[in-house]
């Protein structure tokens, strides 16, 4: 029996999550299809085909409507040939098969032979995000998990790193410049800075939220502050912790965008910026596109690992990947179990010994 549509806090089935998954992506892809090809919809502009008596207007020409109905009118009055065009939407808005083609043709030799491959852009991006991540996880998780241990570190760190994150990442930029000159330093510095603060104040609410009896219990069996520390409270955060930081993964896409300004411009914003200038717009809509789907198969990536590596706590969540296999083939799949809650560590004496 399937689960009703809009049950409460009861997942859908396969299908029918599959269903939805589905639309979620086809409702903007049909709303971008039908302003691009019907005409009627929008379509503010006029393409000219032939300018006829017209001395204001040339063919090839885009011209806004009223502007074009008010030059008809003129030919018209003064005995002249019409205007011949087309109903057109602006340039920066290219119809779906366009950007379709625009994609195929950006991952070809570029048109410039000076210029990078886009799939060298690409990898430009992926290392400069890489490095500022994993500098600021390899920082910011640490202090985090201290700051919600010990509320001497909280005292100690917190308030500052609470007023540092409303300064805005890119305001650093000149400076980051100055320090570390025109090379991919800076850029990774910005990336570092827009992810550190949030993500050391996430990782110290996240360790003040495991559950106490879990401490209680342990200190009961006589665990001292480093085994506390070590056997309870990080395996407690693990799985929620890594979430956390997918989340920030995807926060630390949005600056690199920004990262790549900064400097001497590069990698897929280089590319965007390019191709804008051009009046390009199919390619622009191709890295912007690019970018999103590297985003996504990064967080799904990650979302496979935390399966892999937490498997107690995804215990209720099955695969993606699955999902669509057995929504496809159509299998009939049994009641989930109930949702587990909370992540509580197995505990042996051997952990908790003095």
């Amino acid at each position: 029996m399937h689960t009703p549509w809009f049950a409460i806090h009861k997942p859908l089935s396969a299908r029918r999550a599959l269903l939805l998954k589905c639309i979620a992506f086809l409702i903007p892809l049909a709303v971008w299809c039908v302003v691009s090809y019907v005409p009627w919809v929008w379509h503010p502009q006029r393409l000219i085909l032939n300018a006829g008596g017209s001395d204001l207007f040339s063919a090839d020409q885009r011209v806004e409507a009223e502007y074009f109905d008010k030059e008809q009118e003129n030919l018209a009055k003064a005995g002249l040939p019409l205007m011949q065009a087309v109903r057109v939407n602006p340039v920066f808005l290219p119809a779906p098969h366009e950007v379709a083609q625009a994609m195929v043709k950006a991952f070809g030799p570029p048109e410039r032979k000076s210029s990078p491959w886009l799939h060298e852009r690409i990898w430009s991006s992926i290392k400069l995000l890489f490095w500022g991540f994993v500098l600021a996880t390899a920082i910011a998780v640490p202090l985090g998990i201290l700051c919600g241990t010990f509320d001497f570190f909280a005292k100690l760190i917190e308030p500052f790193i609470d007023f540092m994150r409303y300064m805005p990442a890119p305001a650093f930029g000149a400076l980051m410049v100055a320090i570390f000159a025109l090379n991919d330093a800076p850029k990774i510095a910005i990336i570092f800075i827009g992810l550190f603060f949030n993500m050391l104040l996430v990782t110290a609410n996240t360790t003040r939220s495991i559950d106490t009896s879990l401490l209680e219990a342990a200190q009961t069996l006589g665990a001292k502050r480093s085994k506390l520390l070590m056997k309870v409270v990080v395996p407690g955060i693990l799985p929620v912790l890594f979430t956390d930081l997918r989340i920030a993964l995807g926060f630390g896409w949005v600056y690199l965008t920004i990262a790549e300004i900064i400097g001497e411009m590069s990698g897929i914003t280089e590319f965007i910026n390019q191709q804008g200038k051009f009046r390009n717009y199919p390619n622009v809509f191709t890295g912007i596109i690019v970018l999103g789907i590297l985003g996504f198969l990064t967080d799904q990536l990650l979302a496979e690992v935390g399966r892999v590596l937490f498997p107690w706590y995804y215990r209720q969540k099955q695969s993606w990947a699955r999902k669509w296999v057995n929504a496809v083939l159509r299998f009939r799949r049994s009641p989930e179990p109930r949702v587990f809650e909370g992540v509580r560590p197995r505990l042996e004496a051997s952990d908790v010994s003095a």
